[in-house]
């Protein structure tokens, strides 16, 4: 024999005993659910999750089954994430959000055994605890409480439910492939698809995600997962911040903008992950309240598109990098980040801007292609338009329960992204397949007519969608929340794309609303706006004559 290297699983439990031991000391801050902070650090968590793990084994739980959290980010949500897959049981993480009837259907498709719920979300166990097949018990995650006893029989309370476990449990070895976390995903028509993580999927994740030119983390960092820990585990972080040991800081329920700038302030945090939709909030109560969060050096964005305005604010207002990222439930979630090349270094900082607008490039552990409609590889130009797909070490094969690959015949996942790759490998979502507005056989983006809309300094928040069209097919219509007490006119929305798109991509309409509807995941619900405004050019066409003003702009 030659030699050979130690060979160890990859397991979950070995990045919070990472954190433990040699970060022991390092602070894990928590906003509690009734409010007030909790300050705990990675040694308590560790003992915590210990005896939790603990517990569930002396239950009888076996190895696989499942356990759910419908909860906020706080430091008992954490002790879940480890105690639960660290004794070889699975972590299902459930949003709030959900309808009831997708509720019920996720906890029951998951078999789940035992329910972790914040005190907020009590009443959807007292609610829909009898259609609730598998579980052998719901745990309130705090001390005990009187009043929520009375609301679901048998209730029981975390923290007496760990008390009785045994901090000096020793974690199973478990098989690397071995199921650690479940997730559904949302926003899907019919019922959600389970997506069943494994502790290899998850370190591997936890390490490529986290490379110099991924999340960049580091035992001096304090980072922020505003990106709610029911959503794709909160891209990762809570797994990633154990293995360097840098402070965390778990926001609760307040995700509100002044809520958010007072954690920056207090905890002194360097990064912050989150959806656009929080960011802008954040800005606004930024420009509110005067401050300038020193300590605040980069935040990641993600879970949708980007609007270039916001790079500009963040970057000349306040000194801080916005890293544009893109992942899906499928993907673990992390499947690009956009960092610059060395080649781009002498770029001028609008030039810079301009590259950082796209979702980036893959770390290593993923590919991605795109593909024409028949599955014919396309060139990487940066200019033709394909269907995304991804294949790596942290993708879905399959759906839980699903009994099929989720692939195509050659071992690729098809988003559902339609997308640019260049040659650096910079990919850009132009769309989601579902939503891309085909129009008179061209097709035009939504993403991009959305970025330019929110760049109107009067525009909060807009969504465009594609609305019927007795010719064209489908042609744009766009959706807009403009600033309270703006007059803000349709002319002045559609004047403001001149130049930025060619003619005939300028929506044909404008729709002021009060506000968008949004999904659990931070994302505008286009499928009811699809509903709401879908004909509203068809009046409009047949009162015009299909020939006029919408044939002018395809022309």
């Amino acid at each position: 024999m030659l030699g050979r290297m130690m060979q160890q699983p990859l397991l979950i439990s070995a990045l919070i005993e990472h954190a433990n031991r040699y970060h022991g000391a390092t602070e894990v801050v928590s906003v509690a659910t009734e409010g007030g902070i909790e300050r705990s650090n990675w040694r308590e968590v560790a003992a915590n999750a210990r005896r939790l793990a603990s517990v569930l084994t002396d239950m009888g739980l076996h190895q696989g089954e499942r356990c759910a959290t419908i909860a906020w980010n706080n430091r008992r949500h954490l002790e879940i994430y480890f105690g639960v897959a660290g004794a070889g049981l699975v972590c299902h993480t459930i949003n709030p959000r959900l309808a009831p009837e997708q509720l019920v259907y996720v906890i029951n498709h998951a078999e789940d055994q035992v329910l972790f719920i914040d005190r907020t979300f009590l009443p959807i166990a007292a609610k829909l605890g009898a259609h609730l097949k598998t579980l052998r018990a719901v745990v309130l995650m705090g001390p005990r409480d009187e009043e929520a006893a009375a609301l679901v029989p048998g209730l029981l309370f975390y923290d007496e439910f760990i008390a009785a476990g045994d901090a000096s449990y020793r974690w199973p070895e478990l098989a690397e492939t071995a199921p650690s976390s479940l997730c559904y995903t949302s926003g899907t028509t019919g019922h959600p698809k389970g997506v069943l993580y494994t502790h290899r999927s998850t370190v591997l994740h936890s390490l490529g995600g986290n490379q110099p030119d991924g999340l960049a983390l580091r035992a001096a960092d304090t980072v922020m997962p505003v990106v709610p820990m029911f959503h794709v585990n909160a891209w990762g972080v809570p797994y990633i911040a154990p293995t360097v040991g840098c402070k965390l800081v778990l926001p609760g329920p307040g995700l509100d903008g002044a809520s958010l700038v007072k954690l920056i302030e207090g905890e002194a945090v360097t990064l912050a992950l989150g959806v656009p939709t929080i960011w802008m909030g954040l800005l606004a109560a930024l420009e509110a309240s005067g401050s300038k969060a020193p300590s605040l050096k980069r935040t990641v964005v993600g879970g949708s598109a980007l609007p270039p305005s916001m790079i500009a604010a963040f970057r000349d207002k306040y000194g801080v990098e916005l890293i544009h990222a893109w992942g899906m439930t499928e993907t673990s979630p992390l499947g690009t980040l956009n960092q610059l090349l060395q080649k781009h270094q002498s770029l001028g900082d609008d030039e810079k801007a301009k590259i950082r607008l796209g979702q980036g490039r893959p770390p290593f552990g993923v590919e991605l292609r795109i593909v024409d409609a028949q599955g014919h590889v396309l060139p990487n130009d940066g200019e033709v338009q394909g269907e995304l797909q991804i294949r790596g070490h942290w993708i879905v094969d399959s759906y839980f329960k699903a009994g099929h690959t989720a692939l195509t015949v050659d071992g690729w996942f098809d988003t559902g992204d339609v997308a640019t790759l260049d040659a650096d490998g910079y990919m850009i979502i132009r769309d989601r397949s579902k939503d891309i507005i085909k129009s008179g056989g061209e097709w035009i983006s939504t993403v991009e007519l959305e970025n330019i809309a929110i760049g109107h300094p009067q525009v909060v928040n807009a969504a465009a969608i594609a609305a019927r069209h007795p010719k064209w097919d489908e042609r744009p219509v766009v959706i807009v929340q403009k600033l309270q007490d703006s007059e803000l006119t349709e002319e002045e929305v559609l004047a403001f794309y001149e130049g930025k798109v060619p003619h005939w991509q300028v929506p044909d309409k404008v729709v002021f609303v009060a506000s968008l509807p949004m999904g659990g995941t931070g994302k505008v619900l286009k499928n009811k706006l699809r509903e709401e405004f879908g004909d509203v050019l068809m009046p409009l066409a047949a009162a015009d004559g299909v020939d006029s003003d919408a044939g002018g702009k395809q022309g």
